[in-house]
C-alpha cells in the first residue's frame, strides 16, 4: 500500500509546475530515489546534492555549525537550495528548496539522539519538520525510510498536494511542524524594499543597503561573454581584489526587467563569479551604494562619462558628477577598446583637470578582447533558426 501511495504522490508532484533543488545530509536519499523512480523527474528535480562529508555541508553553509542536525541548519540548507533553484530555473516556474539534515542508525552505537530536521522553502513560506526517533526501535533502512517520507510529505504539501504518506510513529514520537512567512530577495529588490542583492558563486543571496570598498564590472550582460570574464579576471589581478559583476534591474530602454529575465541573466554566471543586483543604472547613483569602489569600464563607457551631451550639454553637471564620485572615494579602471578604427585607451580621453586620478588604465598587456554583447546579439539574431526534431 505504501509503495503505491508513494507512486501516486510522486506522480502528482511531477504533474505540477514546481521545480526542486534538494540538499540533504545524513539521510533522505530514498526520497530522491522515489522521485527518480518515475518518468518526469527531470521536470521536477533541478539539482540534488548529498552532503555526506561534513566539509561539504560546511562549504554549502559558509561556516562550521555548532550542531549539524539543527532546525536552523536545515533552514539555511533550504535557503541555499531555493536560491540555487532561482538561478537554475531562470524564474520561469515556482521553485522549492529543501534542506534535510539527519542522523540515523549506523554500524556503531551513537551517543546522541537519532532524528532529522527538514526545511521546505518556497516563495512565500518556510515549512519546518523536526523529530527525534525512539532509539533502537528501527534499523537503519527503516529510519532512512521515515526521514524520506517526511521529506516527500513536505514537498507534496508545498506543491499543493493534500495526500500524505503515513509515518507509523512510535508512541512517544511526534513530528513538530512549523510554518513561517519567507521572502524572495529578488522580489524584495523589484518591489523597492531593499537596495542591493548580492548573489554568491554558489547561487546563495544576501540583502544589503551598501557594500564598501569592492570592485565592480557593470553591464547588462545580455549576453555574458568571454570578454566580460577575462576583463573581470584581469582587473581582479591588477587590483588584488575580487571583481563582482554589477547588474542593474533598471534597463535604460525597457525600464525595470522582470523576475524571470533577472534569473535568466543570472544563469549565465558560474563559479567563481559573484553578482550584485541593484536598481541603479547610473554611476552617480552606484557611488552612493558602493562607496570606495573601483568600477571597471571599457574605453567607450569612460568616453560617455566625460561627454557633455550625456549631461544635457551642461558641463557643470558633468563636473558635479565627477566631484561627487571622487568624494565617495570611487574611481574607474579603464580597459582599452577598438573604437572608431583604432585601439583607444585612457590616454585618448579628455579628462578635466583635477580628475585624472579617477581614471586608471588597465594595460593592454593584461587585457584586450575586441568583442561586445551587442555584436554577439547581432550574430545570434541574424543566424537562421534550425528546426527542432519532432518526437
Amino acid at each position: 500500500m505504501t509503495n503505491s501511495l508513494v507512486d501516486s504522490i510522486v506522480s502528482k508532484i511531477h504533474s505540477t509546475r514546481h521545480r526542486l533543488v534538494y540538499e540533504f545530509a545524513g539521510a533522505g536519499s530514498l526520497a530522491l530515489a522515489w522521485l527518480h523512480s518515475q518518468g518526469g523527474s527531470s521536470r521536477t528535480v533541478l539539482e540534488a546534492t548529498d552532503r555526506y562529508a561534513s566539509l561539504s555541508t560546511i562549504e554549502l553553509l559558509g561556516k562550521t555549525p555548532d550542531r549539524f542536525v539543527d532546525s536552523n541548519i536545515a533552514a539555511a540548507m533550504a535557503t541555499r537550495a531555493y536560491q540555487r533553484g532561482l538561478r537554475l530555473g531562470a524564474g520561469e516556474t515556482p521553485i522549492i528548496g529543501i534542506g534535510c539534515t539527519a542522523t540515523i542508525a549506523t554500524d556503531y552505537n551513537k551517543r546522541g539522539d537519532h532524528g532529522c530536521r527538514i526545511a521546505v522553502l518556497d516563495k512565500t513560506s518556510l515549512h519546518q519538520y523536526s523529530i527525534n526517533f525512539e532509539k533502537g526501535a528501527r534499523n537503519r533502512i527503516e529510519e532512512e525510510t521515515l526521514v524520506s517520507k517526511i521529506v516527500l510529505n513536505g514537498l507534496a504539501k508545498s506543491s499543493g498536494i493534500e495526500c500524505v504518506l503515513p509515518l507509523a510513529l512510535m508512541k512517544k514520537e511526534r513530528v513538530v511542524a512549523t510554518n513561517t512567512q519567507s521572502s524572495d530577495p529578488i522580489e524584495n529588490l523589484l518591489s523597492g524594499n531593499i537596495d542591493i542583492v548580492k548573489v554568491r558563486s554558489d547561487g546563495s543571496m544576501s540583502e544589503h543597503s551598501t557594500l564598501n570598498g569592492l570592485a565592480f564590472l557593470s553591464g547588462a550582460f545580455n549576453p555574458l561573454h568571454v570578454g566580460h570574464s577575462e576583463l573581470a579576471k584581469a582587473a581582479s589581478h591588477m587590483l588584488r581584489r575580487n571583481v563582482l559583476f554589477d547588474l542593474s534591474i533598471q534597463n535604460a530602454d525597457k525600464g525595470q526587467i522582470s523576475h524571470s529575465e533577472i534569473c535568466s541573466l543570472l544563469c549565465q554566471f558560474q563559479w567563481p563569479h559573484e553578482v550584485v543586483l541593484t536598481r541603479e543604472p547610473l554611476f552617480a547613483q552606484k557611488a552612493l551604494y558602493f562607496p570606495n569602489a573601483v568600477f571597471v569600464v571599457g574605453y567607450d563607457t569612460a568616453l560617455r562619462i566625460l561627454q557633455n551631451k550625456y549631461y544635457g550639454g551642461d558641463n557643470a553637471k558633468m563636473l558635479s558628477f565627477l566631484s561627487s564620485f571622487k568624494a565617495a572615494g570611487c574611481r574607474f579602471l579603464v580597459a582599452g577598446r577598438h573604437w572608431e578604427g583604432s585601439y583607444r585607451t585612457v590616454c585618448d580621453l579628455s579628462v578635466p583637470k583635477g580628475f585624472k586620478e579617477l581614471f586608471e588604465e588597465l594595460p593592454e598587456s593584461m587585457f584586450r578582447v575586441d568583442t561586445s554583447s551587442s555584436a554577439i546579439r547581432q550574430i545570434i539574431e541574424s543566424s537562421p533558426v534550425s528546426e527542432s526534431p519532432k518526437g
